[in-house]
């Protein structure tokens, strides 16, 4: 006679037997799994592997809050509400609230930010930053908070969700408009150097300059901080060269701003004697005077994208390396024109 035969799920793995394996407490695990102090470096990491390794992740006890956590690690008003007013939108529509929090450096939120969102467990956290330890990942992972980069400053790890634009695109745009415009001499402030969308801005420019068989002069290709200030002093240099740039495209409009001061004290006219091209296009391209040429980079929709991605992945419904990269556009205003 044949026995029947019944298959069974298999069993969840339990905190007893993480705790086994890595020779602690249960107390010891339940403090690595809610952020409290009283445990080693070694051994909250040597947990937290064990956690990864086993596929733990919380899905009963305590509940997410219904809310979506933005990190940045810098709050700037005029380019960090874009991102804000995207996550808001979709959060909104989800009937979600927003938390903002400033933490760490451009490159990472930094470990006390990890040990507190682990506390706040919201229902998603969205970062602007290049990436996550491999350590604040599975941190993340094993009590179930999803996470998305958006605007990344430099290039994550394939196993993490990100939501970017076509920056390479954007340098070709740029360049392209002041070329097709007749300029010849065109500088370029840049981001640093470490960022990844500063690298591929500055390709794309290139890329340009030399299809249409222009060389760059290299005194021409300037770095700076995304800030006005850097817009200033570097806009000073370029205009004070023995040969001056006819046209300038900046790597965000805040550095165009500077640029428009810095011709301002010198006495240069714009567009007149200086064409000047900002990216981003932010609310305050459409009210300075002239209006300023811009590449625009869809921050708000990259919010929303990466808020939507991120609720997508609470639920389950996405799964898999996930990285997305929106288009950019040229929007053409009163600040660039035909040299004189």
């Amino acid at each position: 006679m044949a026995m029947e035969t019944i298959d069974r799920p298999p069993e969840r793995t339990t905190l007893a037997v993480v705790a086994a394996e890595a020779a602690v407490s249960m107390s010891t695990v339940s403090k690595v799994l809610n952020a409290r102090p009283g445990v080693s470096e070694v051994t909250r990491a040597r947990v937290e592997s064990l956690l990864h390794a086993h596929g733990y992740s919380r899905r009963g006890g305590a509940e997410t809050a219904p809310l979506i956590e933005l990190v940045f690690s810098q709050l700037d008003e005029a380019w960090s509400i874009e991102l804000i007013r995207g996550v808001e939108r979709v959060a909104r529509e989800n009937h979600m609230s927003v938390v903002l929090t400033q933490s760490g450096d451009r490159h990472s939120p930094g470990t006390e930010w990890v040990d507190g969102v682990t506390q706040r467990r919201p229902a998603g956290v969205i970062l602007v930053f290049s990436d996550l330890s491999p350590e604040q990942k599975r941190q993340l992972r094993t009590r179930g908070i999803p996470f998305v980069v958006v605007d990344p400053a430099g290039d994550p790890a394939p196993d993490v969700p990100s939501v970017g634009s076509a920056n390479w695109s954007g340098g070709v745009l740029a360049a392209r408009h002041l070329i097709d415009l007749g300029h010849r001499d065109i500088a370029m402030i840049t981001g640093p150097d470490d960022m990844m969308c500063s690298r591929a801005r500055v390709s794309g420019f290139r890329s340009a300059m030399d299809a249409a068989g222009i060389p760059v002069r290299e005194e021409l290709i300037v770095v700076g901080r995304f800030l006005r200030e850097d817009g200033i002093i570097r806009g000073k240099e370029l205009l004070s060269l023995q040969r001056p740039p006819t046209g300038v495209f900046a790597g965000s409009d805040l550095q165009a701003l500077g640029v428009y001061e810095a011709a301002r004290e010198l006495g240069v006219a714009i567009p007149d004697d200086l064409s000047v091209v900002g990216y981003d296009d932010l609310q305050i391209a459409k009210w300075v005077g002239p209006p300023l040429t811009t590449v625009r980079q869809p921050l708000t929709e990259m919010a929303e994208q990466a808020t939507r991605l991120v609720l997508g992945l609470r639920n389950a419904d996405q799964s898999g390396t996930l990285r997305l990269d929106l288009a950019t556009s040229l929007v053409v205003r009163q600040s660039s024109r035909p040299p004189s």
